[in-house]
């Protein structure tokens, strides 16, 4: 039989078997090369259509009868199959066994059989699967693929049982016991200010605390989660200043999430505003009280009772109004009623009786995080119970570390962060999500053990299945390749940031040219930023973040452009222009005119002038022309020159005649119609 032959009994192309026959050591020189019974035998055995053996003999005698006369055949050298090993049975003592753990990657996997990876690639398309060299394979596929090399895949478990026994009852003897009654102590309220751009969150805190953050804002707009701890009157308040611009809204439902009493900051000249809709949908949905702080009571156009009317429309009712919401009227400017708003918010946490545990282990939140040079990856944690130390473990979302350093809102290190107080941590070993969890333990081992099950899990998600392969999957892969494609690299100066970047991103919708965000973290643009731009044709867009040394040179070399913004909303309009400019503008035609043409003059040997008359419209020289006959089109291009009788004319208008002559067209005929046309480049949109 012939390879061709075979190939097609086997459902796989001549160059796929051809590959496999080399790698079983069968030598072969092209798809009409002959194969005999064994090697027959053998390719039947590898794609599961195995029939019956034919001994040797038996098969010559048979041949001999036919008196059939083949091809010349050239010896061949076949390896023998390995048996397969049934499911539960020990490998055979000839295999060779593979253990691996986790996900199996194409890449890894052919390095552990000892084959190159495109080599793996191909066996696995004879089997109908589509897997580029990253990609997950099936464990039943992959223990096939091990067995056609003579080896026993076995697919460890991620840790030895003995070990997640004894690892399990460790982490059960860290879970969190129940508060003794004699153990709570007043807490102080966490509150958070929310509400509309530009509304005055953040000057109403710096009124209360003396500061000017809002001055060193970029756009004069907050574009993190601040927090800020108050003493008043010998009582703490904890503040959470959250942004109010669109792009933050993950950040103010974050905000919402973290507090106990959230503070509506409104406009007494604005009024309820849609972000300041948001705010309340978030406070509600966090199931924390309200507040409501009416500002800018200093401008003249101030008017509180139009706030307080929007109010109740919203199911807010002020308490002077019969309801039970606490309006403020406040001015960050002149600081009137900013103590009456500390007295509702500390008379607000005692009804709530917040309280907490200072004696156990620490718990909390993670309120923002980032990579910080000299620092490392440090995190903006507000503690909700227990007291965090210096030397504490720490498993803070998906990475642990021994705390080295705490340091309050004021820039001054401490030893010890109580219940409702922000810190910035330092000794984490990588930069964890803003919002996530974090949780000391007692035992390294434990949370080092959770940190490792959390980023293999991670990595789990991350790796792909490889699909069967369809026509109609292809047909789609093929359509979606004709969609245009921005790819971006997203670097930023904290997680909360890229989040909000990435959410905004997502918001812009276009079925003409797809959006790509291959890469996205915190820290400065390095060299290894600028080699993935290279090789991915992507742009690199920094958001309140430089470039490291170096890369300067590289980009140019490379030829990868990097924007650097320090305002959220023009990088999001950068990006939505730049994708419109990708877009290739539509070409729109627009009629100016048609001439007839009345006489055909020579103008030496072989050029032609057109005596037409403007019959419609008008005609310059910077139209375009198309030569008609009937409903023939003869030419289409542009005009060489026009003239009003022996002068060059820059128009000639209707009932007018004119001398026309084309370029590379001389075919006039008496009765053509001459028509002329611009055309306008319309940019389109997404």
């Amino acid at each position: 039989m012939r390879i061709h032959e075979l190939a097609k009994e086997l459902g796989v192309s001549s160059k796929v078997l051809l590959s496999k026959l080399h790698d079983l050591g069968v030598e072969a020189g092209s798809h009409m090369s002959a194969l005999d019974e064994t090697a027959v035998e053998l390719m039947r055995d590898e794609y599961g259509k195995a029939v019956p053996k034919v001994r040797e003999d038996t098969a010559k005698t048979t041949d001999d009868r036919k008196g059939k006369k083949e091809a010349p055949k050239t010896e061949h050298k076949v390896r023998e199959a390995k048996p397969r090993p049934e499911a539960g049975v020990q490998p055979p003592k000839s295999s060779k066994v593979i253990k691996v753990r986790g996900p199996i990657i194409v890449r890894d996997f052919a390095e552990k059989l000892g084959v190159r990876p495109n080599q793996l690639i191909a066996e696995l398309m004879g089997m109908n699967v589509l897997a580029s060299i990253s990609e997950r394979v099936e464990i039943n596929i992959a223990k096939m693929i091990a067995e056609k090399h003579g080896f026993f895949l076995e697919h460890e478990k991620k840790i030895a049982e003995h070990q997640y026994v004894h690892r399990k009852h460790e982490i059960e003897e860290t879970k969190e016991e129940k508060d003794e009654p004699e153990d709570l102590v007043t807490r102080a309220p966490v509150v958070t200010f929310l509400g509309h751009v530009d509304h005055g969150k953040t000057s109403l805190l710096d009124k209360i605390r003396n500061t000017a953050v809002a001055k060193g804002e970029h756009g004069g707009i907050t574009q993190h989660i601040g927090a800020y701890t108050v003493d008043i009157s010998g009582r703490s308040i904890t503040f959470l200043d959250t942004p109010g611009h669109e792009a933050f809204t993950a950040m103010r439902a974050r905000g919402a999430n973290l507090t106990d009493i959230a503070v509506i900051v409104i406009a007494a000249d604005d009024g309820v505003m849609p972000q300041t809709n948001e705010a309340i949908m978030h406070a509600r949905a966090a199931g924390v009280s309200i507040l409501v702080a009416i500002n800018k009571m200093d401008l003249p156009t101030a008017n509180s009772d139009h706030v307080k009317k929007q109010l109740q429309t919203l199911d807010l009712t002020p308490e002077d109004w019969g309801g039970e919401i606490i309006c403020c009227p406040v001015s960050a400017q002149t600081g009137e009623g900013i103590d009456h708003l500390l007295e509702m918010i500390l008379l607000q946490s005692e009804v709530l009786e917040l309280k907490a545990n200072p004696k156990r282990c620490a718990r909390g939140y993670v309120i923002e995080a980032q990579l910080e040079a000299g620092m490392g990856p440090t995190a903006n944690l507000l503690v909700a119970n227990g007291t965090l130390n210096i030397g504490d473990t720490i498993l803070c979302g998906r990475y642990c570390g021994r705390v080295r350093a705490l340091i309050n809102d004021h820039g001054v290190k401490i030893k010890s962060a109580p219940p409702s107080t922000p810190v910035k941590c330092l000794g984490l070993s990588g930069v964890p999500e803003a919002g996530a969890t974090f949780r000391v333990y007692s035992s390294d081992k434990v949370a080092r053990f959770l940190s490792e099950e959390a980023i293999a899990e991670l990595k789990d998600k991350q790796v792909s299945i490889p699909k069967r392969a369809s026509l109609d999957d292809i047909y789609n892969q093929q359509k979606k390749s004709e969609i245009l494609e921005l790819k971006v690299i997203i670097k930023a100066d904290t997680r909360g940031s890229v989040e909000a970047i990435i959410h905004s991103l997502n918001e812009i919708k276009s079925s003409k040219i797809l959006l790509n965000i291959i890469l996205s973290g915190t820290g400065n643009i390095t060299e290894n930023d600028v080699m993935l731009a290279s090789a991915s044709n992507a742009v690199i867009l920094g958001f309140n973040v430089a470039r490291e040394p170096g890369v300067d040179a590289t980009s140019k070399h490379e030829g990868v452009e990097i924007r650097l913004h320090s305002v959220i909303y023009e990088l999001i309009d950068q990006v939505r222009d730049a994708m419109t400019g990708l877009l290739t503008p539509q070409i729109e035609e627009k009629l100016m005119g048609h001439a007839e043409v009345r006489q055909v003059f020579s103008v030496g040997k072989t050029s032609k002038v057109a005596g037409c008359l403007i019959i419609e419209g008008s005609v310059t020289p910077r139209f375009r022309a198309r030569v008609k006959r009937g409903d023939e089109i003869l030419f289409e291009g542009s005009i060489a020159s026009l003239r009003h009788f022996k002068d060059d004319a820059a128009e000639v208008k209707e009932s007018q005649e004119c001398g026309i002559r084309l370029d590379n067209f001389t075919d006039f005929d008496e009765g053509d119609i001459l028509e002329f046309y611009e055309l306008h480049e319309i940019k389109q949109t997404l």
